[in-house]
């Protein structure tokens, strides 16, 4: 397996975590719930999870490996904001408008990262 191929795998784990939890933060707010420590931590695995993929993604571009398309770098970065622009949008907060906030851009995450799916496949220089 090459570090490409584990770059596309990773992509392929944080769309799907991604969605779980977006469904799981929907869950909650509908069933009148705000976040709580299990969440939380889920949401950092997911912070992890994009970081990682980010950095192996970097490494690619230094072994030169490009995208066919330069907007999947633009993904790349924006996707690893996600999650600390949304505490940082709720200050930290837990209620039930926060676990909205994150269930709804974690949708949108899944949406990045699916676009950045479909322009990343490599090109050599």
């Amino acid at each position: 397996m090459t570090t490409s191929d584990i770059h596309g795998a990773l992509s392929n784990t944080a769309g799907l975590y991604f969605l779980l939890l977006s469904v799981w933060g929907f869950w909650r707010f509908f069933r009148k719930q705000g976040l709580d420590a299990s969440y939380r931590g889920a949401l950092v695995v997911a912070e992890v999870l994009v970081v990682l993929q980010a950095l192996l993604g970097g490494y690619l571009w230094l072994a030169g490996l490009r995208p066919a398309r330069m907007v999947h770098i633009l993904y790349g970065l924006l996707l690893p904001a996600i999650i600390p622009a949304a505490f940082s949008y709720t200050k930290g907060r837990e209620g039930r408008a926060e676990v909205l906030i994150y269930a709804s851009l974690l949708l949108f995450g899944v949406g990045v990262v699916m676009r950045a799916y479909f322009t990343g496949i490599f090109t050599t220089p």
